[in-house]
């Protein structure tokens, strides 16, 4: 608000002074522009430019007069960066084990999450992520939360049969979105992607659980054959693709069907902590301020140089004879 006011009473008193200005140089033409009495057409925009670059120079100033000091490095250590996390929520229900998952089909669902998530580590800078790991079938644990050590992780991911550590029943994805929700509440807003990997299987219409602001981002994956189902406790199982849309869509997130493709790069995008997106994502006011008050400074500083070089006809002869008469 401050910068805005000091901005625009900027503009107007430069405003009032290149008007002032012009009635002065009216009176003194012939001796300021030499015998055409007028000066070079770009000229005209000088004014305006003035104006503007006070007003930009104004305000840069005075929004940096108004944020608090701030260091900056060339390399920031590790400690002192904002931390990241990514959050695994790992269905593990007897389904996840059937055999139809992969290009030829002949992986388990589980071993494909696992190729999967491997593929995602490879290519997401983890040093800058705090891992969490959690389990959902017919409820929801969490196995490990915030850790750095990916190996703790991968073991995870290995073939636990974590499903004998819940009571039989019904797959509750919305359980483990639920427990996802509660771990990452605490974070600081959008640091946490959420990573559901599941085949969808006995997904309830009701009870979608919603995310907090320090999640930026979801991302469901799906694995297991779309097309055709195995058996499984006596019914057919199959990826739910509609369903798995739909949690995707509801959460404001993505949709990846992992059943025959890794994560694309494209995908992955929204997976890269905020220093590794592109320059305009990271620009705060700090910086428009300081980029108005360079402009600023540069155009009040050079535009008086070129309008005496190049912004009249005294820096060169004329060009008719005619245009020396009166």
């Amino acid at each position: 608000m401050v910068a805005g006011v000091a901005a625009a009473l900027a503009a107007v008193l430069l405003a009032l002074g290149e008007a002032l200005h012009a009635l002065r140089v009216r009176r003194l033409a012939h001796l300021a522009f030499g015998p055409l009495a007028r000066p070079r057409p770009w000229t005209h925009a000088a004014p305006s430019l003035r104006v503007l670059a006070a007003a930009a120079a104004a305000w840069g100033l005075v929004t940096l007069l108004g944020l608090p000091p701030k260091t900056h490095r060339a390399e920031a250590p590790e400690s002192e960066l904002p931390p990241e996390h990514l959050v695994l929520v790992l269905d593990v229900s007897p389904s996840m084990r059937l055999e139809d998952a992969g290009l030829e089909r002949d992986q388990s669902r589980l071993e494909r999450a696992r190729e999967v998530v491997e593929s995602l580590f490879r290519r997401v800078p983890l040093t800058r992520f705090r891992l969490s790991v959690i389990a959902t079938y017919s409820g929801a644990k969490a196995v490990v939360v915030d850790t750095r050590d990916l190996e703790v992780v991968r073991n995870i991911l290995g073939g636990l049969p974590m499903h004998y550590a819940f009571a039989s029943g019904k797959t509750r994805l919305f359980a483990g979105l639920e427990e996802a929700a509660r771990i990452a509440h605490p974070w600081n807003p959008r640091s946490a992607v959420v990573v559901l990997i599941s085949d969808g299987d006995t997904v309830p219409a009701q009870g979608m659980p919603s995310m907090p602001a320090s999640v930026r981002d979801l991302l469901v994956v799906g694995v297991g054959d779309p097309h055709q189902g195995s058996f499984v406790a006596g019914r057919m199982s199959r990826q739910d693709v509609p369903t798995l849309r739909q949690i995707a869509a509801r959460l404001g997130g993505l949709y990846h069907d992992g059943n025959a493709r890794h994560l694309s790069s494209d995908t992955l995008g929204s997976l890269l902590p905020a220093r590794t997106r592109s320059l305009l994502e990271r620009l705060t006011r700090r910086e428009y301020a300081l980029l108005a008050t360079l402009l600023g400074a540069l155009v009040l500083a050079l535009l008086p140089v070129f309008l005496r070089r190049f912004g009249t006809e005294l820096a060169g002869a004329p060009q008719r004879r005619e245009d020396l008469l009166p």
